[in-house]
């Protein structure tokens, strides 16, 4: 790619990623809390629910998790510690499929029978020996709870439970902060957006038009789709006209860097392998980003731009 933006000038990334943490604080003070307090409230009654059908705790078996698998999550977070997924799966030599159906509130349809109750049994031994019984003061004394009790423990689960949500929530969020954020730079420089985007590759779309969330062709096959956060049509005439496609990058990529920013490194190569090497794609990074990942993306030759910079989109439309 041609004028290249941020990935050939490291002696600007430290304070393009403290300009990129400013910017993102700013929002994340005035949307986060508002997450946070909504779905606290909402999340502390189904606790209480969930509570009420596992008996206070004390019903924590395989038939339980059979009928109502969608308790797991409030059960990974009714322990101490709290437990993530992997790690639930890894102490409990679990099936990760089972657990992942469960967290989304089902269970493995063609799972056998005696399979499913071994899974079980091993995932409830676990959540039981580690449950956080600060919290839950009945167990202990082998008691019923009453209602404060049981009110101070939901409470403490919901803000367990509540962060990771929240943070789905302030994510969903952002996405939409960063696409109208975008949207108003391509509107202010007469760009239109248009509702989709023919997937053929670099053969349609009119000129000076851009297209959100849409899926473009692999190989040269209409079958195998790979989806694009943002399409745009660049308003020049040339016959070797290309488009710019553009993924957003997450806020965050300092704690599971690796991973990340490898996602984007393949993906990246997978669309060059089919539209070949003048392919112009690039990334929006907002939030906290370390210089060893925008290492990674310099070195395999994928470019940035930042929100903070946004105006340098106008430089990859020239």
């Amino acid at each position: 790619m041609a004028g290249r933006i941020n990935a050939d000038k490291p002696h600007l990334w430290k304070a393009d990623i403290a300009a990129s943490v400013d910017q993102f604080n700013e929002w994340f003070m005035r949307f986060a809390p508002e997450a946070f307090r909504a779905t606290r409230v909402k999340t502390t009654e189904s606790v209480k629910v969930a509570l009420i059908s596992l008996r206070d705790l004390r019903s924590i078996d395989e038939a339980t998790l059979r009928t109502n698998p969608s308790v797991l999550p409030t059960l990974r977070m009714c322990t101490a510690p709290p437990l993530a997924v992997d790690r639930l799966v890894g102490l409990a030599g679990a099936n990760k499929s089972l657990i992942g159906r469960m967290e989304e509130g089902k269970l493995a349809a063609r799972m056998q029978a005696q399979l499913l109750d071994e899974n079980l049994t091993r995932v409830c031994r676990v959540l039981t020996k580690l449950l956080d019984r600060d919290i839950f003061p009945w167990l202990d004394a082998a008691q019923e709870p009453t209602d404060h009790e049981r009110d101070r423990a939901s409470t403490i689960v919901a803000d367990r439970l509540c962060s990771a949500i929240a943070n789905e929530l302030v994510h969903t969020e952002r996405r939409k902060c960063q696409l109208s954020f975008i949207a108003a730079a391509l509107d202010s420089i007469g760009y239109r957006r248009i509702q989709c985007v023919p997937c053929d590759g670099f053969k349609t779309g009119e000129p000076g038009t851009y297209a959100i969330d849409i899926a473009v062709p692999l190989a040269m096959s209409q079958k195998k789709l790979i989806p694009i956060d943002l399409y745009i049509q660049p308003n020049r005439k040339s016959a070797l006209r290309r488009p710019l496609m553009m993924d957003f990058g997450p806020a965050d990529i300092s704690r599971q860097g690796v991973g990340k920013v490898n996602r984007k490194v393949k993906k990246y190569h997978r669309l060059r392998m089919t539209y070949g090497e003048s392919l112009q794609y690039v990334l929006m990074l907002g939030g906290h980003i370390d210089t060893g990942s925008l290492g990674v993306l310099a070195s395999e030759s994928l470019d940035w731009v930042w929100q903070h910079q946004i105006g340098n989109m106008s430089k990859l439309l020239a």
